[in-house]
């Protein structure tokens, strides 16, 4: 938590954003609207009754938005969707 404050506080540097913005054009649609439910701070449960998929679906598209976005946690999810939309 301390971490996203910190994120989203600081000014916001363009090569941050540009690299924000490459790992985000790697998503699909749907993982874009799972991304963005996470970083709502949405259980899977919560995001599979909003986007009408099984919890094992969003399950899924969490594990691939980790590996997509080369991020560890949930936090790190929305800290990216962040850092490509805040504008400086």
């Amino acid at each position: 938590t301390a971490q996203l404050i910190a994120t989203v506080t600081r000014p916001r540097d363009e090569a941050v954003q540009r690299s924000a913005r490459a790992r985000l054009a790697r998503l699909t649609e749907r993982e874009r609207e799972v991304a963005e439910a996470v970083s709502e701070g949405l259980t899977n449960a919560e995001i599979a009754d909003r986007l009408h998929l099984g919890v094992a679906t969003v399950k899924t598209h969490v594990g691939a938005l980790f590996s997509k976005l080369d991020v560890t946690n949930r936090v790190q999810i929305a800290r990216c969707l962040h850092e490509a939309t805040t504008e400086r």
